[in-house]
Formats: C-alpha cells, structure tokens, sequence
C-alpha cells in the first residue's frame, strides 16, 4: 500500500481562476495541516492530473507571512504602519466609514469589488447580496472573459461545446490561445492521450514558443492580434482545394457563398504578411485541419486579451463550420462549458434586490474610475469607499499608476479582506484576513469541463481568518439589511437552494456524489439539432450590437470601442496597439508556469522557479539595441515605463516582446509592476482588458 493510499484523503476542487476546476484529493494530516495535493483519479475530466503549484498547496496554506489578524492603518496610506484590531473594532469602523460615505454623496460612492480569486459561488458572489441591498453602484466584471465569449457567441450562439474529454477522440486537436501546460494543464492530459491511443497531430498556435508548443507536432508563432488573418487564410485554402463540407454549410451556416467570396483576397500570402508566418505553414495547417474531419479545436482565453479578440474569436471559430468537423465525436470548436450550468443564485446574490437605476462601473477600469474620469463614473458620485474580496487590482488591473493613484487618495476608504498582504492590501485602511477554500464550504462550476464539485470545509483555519461570508453577513447587520432576502443563511443553506432549484440534489447529497457531470448529449453539445442563434445557423455574418452574451454590459452602459470598425465577415481588424516609430515592439504579459495571476508570487518554490522579472525578447532585436542577455532593459509607453531583465528567447517574432507572470509590484526595482504598461480602456462592443496588447518602447537601462 502506497503512502498516499494510507493518509486520510479529503474530497475538493481548486478554487482559482482556471477553466479546469480539478476536482482534488487532499491528503490531511490532521484537523488542521494537509500535505499534499493530488488530482482525483475517479473525475473522468481532471483524470488525475493536476497543475505543480496546487500540488504544492500546502506552501499557501501554511505559510509564515499569512494575515491571521484584523489591521487598521495607523500611519500614512501604503506606509505599512498596522494597528491589530478586534474583528468587531474592524467591522464596526468599515460599516461607519460607509454610512458616512453614504451621508455626503448617496449609496453609489460605495463600490464593492471582486472577482476570481475564489471561484467558489458563496464566498465569491455573495458580495452582490449587500451590494444590492444597500444600493451600491454596480459591478460590471469585464477582465477576463469579454471578448472571448463575445466573438464565440457571435458564431455559436450558445456557451457549449463538444464534450472537452472527446479530445482523447480526436485525430487532431488544435490547441489555440492557451498554453495549457501552464494554465490548464488537463487539456495535455486527453491531447496527449488522443496522440499516445490514435496517433493524433497536436498543433499549437500562440505569440512564442511555450511549454505548450513545445510538446506540439505543429506550432504556428504567429504575431499578436493576428489570429483572424491566420483563420482567414486557412478558411481561403479550405475553399480554393475543395476541402469545405459544402453539404454543412448550406445546412448548418447563414452565408457560405458570401464567405467565400470574402475570403477570395485573404490568401496565404496576404495572411503571411500580416502574422509573420510562412505561406508553406499556413497551407499545411489548413490542409491538415481540411482533411482529418474529427480535428477538435480547443479556444483559450489569449483571445480575450486583444483588442480586437472578438473578432479573433469569431474568425477561428468558423473554420470548425467550413470543415464540418462539429458533426464528428471528437471534432468541432470548443471554448467554454458556462452555458450549461444554470445554476440560479438570485437568493445568493438578492439579485431581486437590484435597483435598475443604479450605475455599474467597469470593473477593468478601476483606474479610471478611481481618479475621476468622468465617462468612467457614468454621471454619478465619485467612489469613496470599497470592499474588495478575491482580487489584488493595485497589481494586476490595467493602467496600474492611475489604480495605485485612486487607492493613495485620502477620501478614500479601502477594506480589503485578503490572505496576504498583496500590494491591494497594502494601500488600505483597513486589513480583513480571510480562509482558503479548504477553511470553508463552497461549490465551483468548471467552465473548461462539465462539473459542478463540492468543495467542503476540510480543515479548521489558524484564529483569526474568516470567511467571504462571514464578512457579508457582518456588514449586513451593521449597515442594517440583515433582514432582507438571502441574509441569516450558511454557506451550506445557500449551496442547499442553489443545487435544489437546479435539481442537483444538496450539499449533502453533492457531498456523497463529489461532482456532477453535466455534459449535454452529444446531438446538443455537437449544434447537431441547430446552433444557438433562433434560426439554427452558425453566423459567419457576425451581428456585433445586437448580439446577446453572458457579458454583454448593462444598457444603461452601452457598447463599448469603435465598434463601426469591427467587420461584417471574419477578417483581420487592425483595433489593436500597432507598433510605430514611437514604440516599435509589442508586448503581451503571458502567464507565468508558476504563478497564476498574482496568486502563487508568495510561495517560495513558486518563486524561485520563476526566477525574476524577465522580459523575453528575440537575440537579433538585442542585439540592435546593444543588449547583453541578462541586461536591464527599460520598456515603456505613454502610461509609464519599468525595468526588466533582457532574456534572449528565439521562439517569438522579432519586434514581439514578453513578460511571464505577474509579478508583485515589490518584486520590480522601481515598484511598479508590469501592468504600468496595459491599458485600460474598453475594446469593441462588450468591453474587457486587453493585457496582450501594448505597443512599448525598449532602451538599455541607464
């Protein structure tokens, strides 16, 4: 008997911002420590697999440097003077500061703010319940998913796809805008299964040559925002050869004759000249993709971080349409699952509560919001105080100086109920410490699958720490909403409602099944009965303002970008940062191995394997600008500028360079991180953060 096999093993699922959601086997030590992290071998999706740095949650979970205390500023904001404080002290101060914020300029100066650092729905979601009891402005949450399912959705119609184990089916999976070693490493576990039983070709398509790519048959490296002039010249090819199922098209789409005609001037060479890719390359991955019917396209979240990644989205999307590759087991396009669940949380987030004439504000452009932009304040109050659970804006939102401006003003009150002193934490007036999802019951959904799994508290937290829930539902009585709907339940009550009026059963049931699948059948996930548009169709004539998706912003904020710009048919759309004499390079702030956002930079094996801040720039572009490997580079734009080390890498374009993770901003010499250079304003039509897409400058740091 192994080891493993001898310990007490606790049933869960990662918590954090990744579409796998791995179901967990926890090894626990005792009431209060765990040791390892293991995938669960009985879930048919994590199949046993999971990513190093979850393996290693006991690093987190246990570390010297966690907040076990409530901390009120005693000295200058960001100065790092703390005053330990009683939990009741603590909240008593946050609801004052609100009531009174809400005295001088009415309910919306408040503004609650979160997002994924758990992606449990009770501890993440629940802040909406007191948003909308008390009327604070709105939270329209745009970071991560906007233009990924916009341009989906404007092909598909619905957020589903072909079962993502299928993958293990195919004779072809192409794996584009992901590097799903690093960020969702159960994508390798059935891609690699399908080339190990059938003998299937992996192809990856990504701005430089990743971990991913490196285990690829075939690796496109093309420029960033490219991707729907690749799509394009692919589809052109499959057209011009004879390789389009014509039978699917006219049954399944609403114009193949006026694509194709479109698409007759975008060739091969006119895509090379725009992505940096060679004629000979483009042909043989259309010709590979034309001639294998079971290719599984697999669609990542690099979509979502361009300006113009809708357009991208939906361009890729349709060559899964020209081929007909949905009508087989293990091919068609795949990008999320989050259509599936229905779950209702209207009780979780007393979205009955909700005044329709309160403002949202755009939760990417918290700095603009922050220093008063008018067009980001939608004609309201200015925010004076916050509450921020799950997320760590001082470091990873776009435009980071305005963000890091907002927080050091003085008529601001921040409460940021975190685990650690991230660089959020540190410009507060007052620090809530909080549990980690082994500390608490939860329930999480996995949009890059089809489980709904049960994450029971497991092991008792250090004094001190208190849940997401916990610190709503205290607020909820000092600011006196307590009675209304959704308030005075557990966490367990809530999952109970959640699950119960989906169908599912309740905690405890969940809790005896660990996870339930929810994979529709193939005919629906395949749009073999229709795709999700009402006449069936999959669009290729893409409808960008009228459109409906699961982001699409309120009305009252209307759409977002030049939207007059964004094409009729998929094309190549220059929305993005391009390059000039001014800024000749562009840069894209990929995920780090180790990291995942900025959760994970405080663990020391995390850190010391990623090593330092490093900006990866191709040998021939440093050696114009007289850059030894290793030098410090400057690198900047016209929100601000940084310094990096040079690291020679030839796996990119020239004029593309690349900074892995996101580092703390302390971890950088000047203190400032590498969103000092993303921007924050909103793409066409549904808005988001285009992290991917920055035009920058580089010198040798003087």
């Amino acid at each position: 008997m192994n080891q493993h096999a001898k310990l007490r093993i606790g049933h869960s699922a990662c918590p954090h911002d990744c579409p796998s959601t791995c179901a967990l086997e926890v090894e626990l030590l005792d009431g209060n420590r765990i040791g390892r992290v293991h995938g669960a071998k009985a879930n048919t999706y994590t199949s046993g697999v999971v990513c190093a740095k979850v393996a290693r949650y006991a690093d987190r979970v246990h570390h010297p440097d966690r907040l076990l205390k409530p901390l009120i500023r005693a000295g200058a904001k960001g100065d790092g003077v703390w005053q330990e404080a009683s939990w009741e002290a603590a909240l008593d101060l946050v609801a004052e500061k609100f009531i009174a914020a809400e005295e001088k300029y009415g309910s919306e100066t408040v503004w609650p703010y979160f997002y994924a650092g758990t992606m449990g729905l009770v501890q993440r979601d629940g802040i909406d319940r007191l948003r909308h009891a008390k009327k604070y402005s709105g939270f329209f949450g745009s970071i991560c998913t906007n233009l990924a399912w916009t341009g989906w959705m404007m092909g598909a119609g619905a957020l589903r796809g072909p079962d993502p184990r299928e993958m293990a089916k195919s004779d072809c999976v192409v794996i584009w805008g992901t590097n799903a070693v690093v960020t969702q490493v159960n994508v390798m576990t059935h891609a690699i299964k399908a080339r190990k039983e059938r003998g299937a070709k992996v192809i990856v398509i990504d701005v430089y040559e990743n971990a991913t790519m490196k285990q690829a048959d075939m690796g496109l490296v093309l420029k960033p925002g490219t991707d729907g002039a690749l799509a394009c010249a692919v589809m052109h090819v499959l057209f011009r050869e004879g390789l389009a199922d014509r039978a699917y098209l006219e049954k399944y789409t609403d114009d193949p004759k006026g694509l194709e005609a479109h698409l007759r001037t975008r060739t091969p060479e006119w895509a090379s000249a725009i992505t940096g890719l060679g004629v000979a390359e483009i042909e043989a991955f259309a010709r590979l993709v034309g001639t294998t019917k079971k290719t599984y396209f697999r669609l990542g979240y690099g979509f979502a971080r361009q300006r113009n990644g809708a357009v991208n989205m939906h361009a890729a999307s349709c060559i899964a349409a020209v081929t007909g590759s949905w009508q087989y087991e293990g091919g068609g396009a795949f990008h999320s699952n989050s259509g599936i669940f229905k779950l209702n949380q209207e009780v979780l987030e007393g979205t009955r509560m909700r005044d329709p004439s309160i403002r949202y504000l755009d939760h990417s452009r918290i700095g603009p919001v922050l220093t008063g932009a008018s067009d980001a304040l939608y004609g309201g109050p200015p925010v004076t105080a916050m509450l921020i659970q799950n997320t760590n804006p001082v470091n990873v939102a776009p435009e980071q100086r305005l963000v890091k401006q907002g927080f050091l003003r003085d008529d601001l009150f921040a409460c940021v109920h975190e685990q650690f002193m991230t660089d959020t934490a540190r410009l507060a007036d007052v620090v809530l410490p909080a549990t980690m999802f082994l500390e608490h019951d939860d329930v999480y959904k996995g949009g890059g699958n089809q489980h709904i799994t049960l994450g029971p508290k497991l092991i008792e937290p250090p004094e001190g720490p208190r849940t997401n829930h916990f610190v709503i539902e205290q607020l909820a009585e000092r600011l006196g909403v307590a009675d209304r709907p959704g308030f005075g339940l557990t966490e367990q009550q809530h999952i109970d409602i959640i699950l119960g009026k989906r169908g599912l059963g309740s905690f405890d049931s969940l809790k005896e099944q660990k996870w339930v699948d929810l994979q529709p059948d193939f005919e629906t996930a395949h749009f073999i009965k229709g795709f999700g548009h009402s006449d069936g169709k999959f669009r290729f004539r893409a409808d960008w303002t009228g459109q409906a998706a699961p982001n699409r912003p309120p009305k009252s904020m209307g759409l977002f970008g030049p939207v007059e710009r964004l094409p009729e048919f998929p094309d190549h759309v220059d929305l993005i940062e391009v390059a000039d004499d001014a800024h000749p390079f562009r840069l894209t702030t990929s995920p780090a191995r180790n990291f995942l956002n900025s959760t994970f930079a405080e663990t020391p094996v995390s850190k010391e394997k990623e090593g330092r801040p490093a900006l990866l720039l191709h040998p021939d572009d440093a050696a114009d600008l007289g850059l030894a490997d290793g030098d410090r580079v400057e690198v900047g734009n016209q929100r601000g500028d940084l310094v990096l080390h040079a690291k020679f890498f030839d796996g990119i374009k020239r004029g593309v360079v690349i900074a892995e993770g996101i580092w703390p901003n302390s971890a950088h010499e000047r203190g400032e991180g590498i969103n000092v250079l993303t921007g924050a304003d909103a793409p066409a039509p549904y808005g988001g953060a285009a992290f991917h897409d920055n035009k920058v400058w580089l010198r040798k740091a003087g």
